[in-house]
């Protein structure tokens, strides 16, 4: 059994879909981030960063109980407990590198450009056109990438595709203000229309809707999400 923790946010959103897309069962376990709960004690044995996702497996490796967080080795990890998803052995180079430069690139730039746009004081215009401009890049890069291909990564729909498709449900929050904000990237929004058409994609946005996360934006919120932001507690 898998037990999921999340919240509805793009990197949780890439588990959802992955779960909901091999009928792994497992157990969804609601951290509303805006209340802090991703910093109580009980979450950070299994996160010590304080994020969610992340994944209990209780019939990990061995037999054992094991713990995996980060949204990308989450992934990696059920692909290959599962043996679905992965691509050929052919594909594992481009798999890889594919993953880590949504990882390391278009997923936090991406976080970046919507937090400068929507939740930082205002008087921040370079930061705001720093991020926003290298998460737009990012989405070149992998449009140049897609055109002549159905995927991200050889002939098959794989983790690669999923993961894109959590940031790249986001656009409309990276690139605020335009109507169609994939409209520029014409091959990623081909991508992204794909999968987001998945009949797994229903269910993985069902997820956690009959759970009332908080949505009033406090300061409790902003201390729970930001925590650097403030000093530490006497």
């Amino acid at each position: 059994m898998i037990r999921f923790f999340f919240h509805p946010t793009p990197n949780p959103a890439k588990i959802a879909l992955f779960l909901e897309e091999v009928g792994l069962p497992y157990e969804a376990i609601p951290v509303d981030t805006s209340k802090g709960e991703q910093h109580a004690p009980a979450f950070r044995s299994i996160n010590p960063n304080g994020k969610v996702p992340a994944i209990v497996d209780t019939e990990g490796p061995g037999g054992a109980e094991v713990r995996v967080f980060d949204s990308t080795a989450i992934l990696i990890y059920l692909a290959e407990k599962t043996g679905k998803l992965l691509g050929t052995p052919q594909d594992r180079p481009e798999l890889l590198s594919w993953l880590l430069f949504i990882a390391s690139g278009l997923g936090p730039f991406s976080g970046q450009a919507v937090h400068f746009q929507f939740a930082a004081p205002d008087g921040l215009s370079y930061a705001v056109s720093r991020y926003r401009r290298e998460a737009e890049r990012h989405y070149q890069v992998l449009n140049d990438h897609l055109e002549g291909r159905q995927f991200i990564v050889g002939t098959e729909y794989t983790i690669a595709d999923i993961s894109a498709w959590g940031w790249l449900d986001r656009a409309s929050r990276v690139r605020k203000g335009e109507a169609d904000p994939l409209a520029a990237f014409p091959h990623l929004k081909r991508l992204f229309e794909a999968v987001d058409a998945r009949p797994a994609v229903a269910r993985a946005r069902a997820i956690g809707q009959n759970h009332e996360f908080k949505k009033v934006n406090d300061e409790e919120t902003k201390r729970a999400l930001f925590p650097s932001n403030y000093p530490p507690a006497a």
